[in-house]
């Protein structure tokens, strides 16, 4: 397959994870105010389940695959600096992704947190996000 296509099909992997990191802990905002025995709890819990499950899961196995196919296909990016930025931004990616499912284990189960906690967590992502960024096109070193 031509690495543009690759390129695309990466993209399109990590946008959707982007888009369940971003919204996952804002759920979990919503989650923390309402009675943890309570429909609407549940309602948040089924949402947060299906989201982190069906879109968030695949999303990012499929952005390590197209990643990973880029680099087998490209390998010298190795060798740049910020990759090697990105790569560890990514490692930060994945460990907030399993630290939100454990979150949402614990929700679900009537032991959040403060939604101060949950907010803080919310920027993770995007900080992340624009690290990321700005290493695979500015390419600084």
């Amino acid at each position: 397959m031509d690495y543009q296509w690759v390129k695309a099909l990466h993209l399109i992997a990590v946008m959707s994870w982007m888009a369940g990191l971003l919204y996952l802990p804002r759920l979990f905002v919503y989650h923390s105010g309402v009675e943890a025995d309570g429909a609407r709890a549940q309602l948040f819990a089924l949402m947060e389940r299906r989201l982190l499950r069906a879109i968030m899961n695949p999303a990012m196995i499929a952005s390590y695959i197209f990643g990973i196919w880029m680099l087998v296909l490209n390998p010298a990016l190795l060798s740049e600096g910020w990759m090697h930025v990105k790569l560890a931004a990514i490692l930060g990616m994945t460990y907030a992704h399993m630290k939100f499912a454990g979150m949402r284990r614990r929700l679900e189960q009537g032991e959040g947190q403060s939604d101060r906690y949950y907010r803080i967590w919310n920027e993770v992502p995007t900080i992340l996000m624009i690290v990321i960024i700005i290493m695979a096109v500015v390419e600084p070193f």
